[in-house]
């Protein structure tokens, strides 16, 4: 049985109608007077300190910790504001799935796995009411690269659960590729959901666990005990 479940945030729960990606362009473009080359940052599956630093160094603009902490001081404003402003969904079936997860006899600890700075991930979430589910987690500000991420989440939630967790123990839910290379970075199964920006088809030739369109098309069940409910779920069985 799973006992963790650990899910990708931009794309998987939620859209902010690019609040992250306008904020991230007001805090170059003021603080730093950086522009050119912002169209070539790819931001899905990315962390937010290797999209800085990928910008820094494009722009010559030293990668010291001082302008590090320069950038996201402005850029937690920025998105705040932003995304007061912004027009936003949580993806379909996302607190149908979590209800779900929570009803279950033996319901698995609900932890988050993101690219995002921890704060960053908190005013995202808090906007839609979706924080509070969510018991533990790894952000950019523990580890630039996303598969480090992804096992400090695991970590943190074996210590949470007090269980030394096996593989088949946890899921991760994403959106993109790199969240299904991350996923098989810790010995994880992976749940593909195609709200973002990756058609299922694209998400499919990387063999995830389960595919599927959205979370409306999964039970909870199916992922944490493994039962069978229904005909219309893609899956790709490793």
């Amino acid at each position: 049985m799973v006992r963790l479940v650990l899910f990708d945030i931009d794309g998987t729960l939620v859209h902010t109608g690019g609040a992250g990606v306008k904020a991230f362009a007001k805090v170059f473009a003021t603080e730093f007077n950086a522009v050119d080359g912002f169209e070539n940052l790819k931001f899905a599956g990315r962390t937010d300190l290797s999209l800085v630093r990928e910008f820094f160094t494009f722009h010559q603009i030293a990668p010291t910790p001082k302008n590090f902490e320069r950038f996201f001081d402005r850029y937690v404003f920025w998105l705040d504001d932003i995304l007061a402003h912004s027009k936003t969904e949580v993806c379909p079936g996302v607190w149908e799935f979590i209800d779900g997860l929570l009803a279950l006899r033996r319901p698995p600890l609900l932890g988050l796995l993101t690219g995002n700075i921890r704060l960053g991930a908190e005013i995202k979430l808090r906007h839609f009411n979706l924080w509070d589910c969510f018991q533990t987690g790894a952000f950019a500000d523990d580890h630039e690269e996303r598969d480090q991420i992804a096992a400090i989440a695991r970590e943190r939630g074996s210590r949470a659960l007090k269980e030394d967790l096996r593989n088949d123990q946890v899921v991760v839910i994403g959106d993109t590729p790199l969240d299904i290379r991350c996923a098989r970075a810790i010995g994880a199964k992976i749940l593909a959901v195609a709200t973002g920006g990756h058609k299922l088809s694209e998400l499919e030739l990387h063999q995830p666990d389960w595919a599927v369109e959205d979370l409306r098309r999964l039970k909870a069940e199916e992922v944490v005990v493994g039962t069978t409910a229904g005909s219309e779920r893609r899956v790709s069985q490793i």
